[in-house]
């Protein structure tokens, strides 16, 4: 019965529940007066960038972390490296009344200090930075759970549009981040390759998305959330491959 079930979740019966009203998006695509780099809307929301050129980062400084997880998604678990308050969690910034930005360290971040210098480079405000573990899945769990990131609640309109930008930390040759215009295009879908120290910045509320990592490794990555402005396309100009 559970093959059966695990195989029902798919993107064809997930439409059905969509058009029914069963399962509704907690998400809609949304345009606000934020400001949003015209860089990366003109690039479809989506950039891959240069690999990362730093000092090489040593798998103490993820294998090392406190980790927890989503009720909702148990192969999935999160370290968080900043967070609303300074704690090992994953609430969202909104639930207390932040945007998802000036994120506080965590105990985490002073066993990864290359990681955390990393993320410092970028010069931009930053939010949550979570380090990634990731369980291999399949295409059909993938795009099962294609979904907008939450990134802008309670962000006053006149400060950036919050993205994400990514940094792999593992190498495998299935690793990518699918990502999609619309939840069920899947002409428009793109899978942004991602090899060891790829970096890339996603607009994660505009474009559906999900990671897809089909190796029998363990996949690490760090997802930051930083302010759409000046900074952050002055440091994606510098990353152009």
């Amino acid at each position: 019965m559970s093959a059966l079930k695990d195989a029902m979740k798919n993107e064809y019966t997930k439409q059905i529940l969509r058009a029914t009203g069963v399962r509704k998006a907690s998400l809609e695509q949304k345009k606000t007066p934020h400001y949003r780099m015209p860089i990366l809307e003109q690039a479809g929301g989506w950039m891959r960038l240069d690999k990362y050129k730093g000092p090489d980062i040593p798998a103490s400084e993820w294998d090392d972390l406190t980790y927890t997880t989503y009720s909702s998604d148990p192969s999935t678990y999160f370290a968080p490296i900043t967070s609303a308050t300074g704690e090992i969690e994953l609430k969202g910034f909104w639930e207390y009344g932040k945007a998802d930005l000036d994120g506080v360290w965590t105990p985490n971040a002073e066993k990864c200090p290359t990681i955390v210098k990393w993320v410092e480079s970028i010069g931009a405000r930053f939010g949550r930075v979570q380090l990634l573990r990731m369980s291999a899945n399949t295409m059909r769990e993938c795009r099962w759970g294609l979904h907008l990131d939450n990134n802008n609640q309670g962000n006053p309109e006149n400060q950036g549009w919050v993205v994400r930008v990514w940094l792999e930390l593992t190498d495998d040759a299935s690793s990518a981040l699918v990502v999609r215009p619309t939840e069920f295009d899947r002409k428009g879908e793109v899978k942004i390759a991602l090899p060891k120290y790829q970096q890339a910045v996603v607009d994660s509320e505009y474009l559906w998305h999900g990671g897809h990592h089909a190796s029998d490794h363990v996949r690490y990555a760090v997802i930051a959330s930083v302010e759409s402005g000046p900074a952050l396309e002055r440091w994606i100009e510098s990353q152009k491959p």
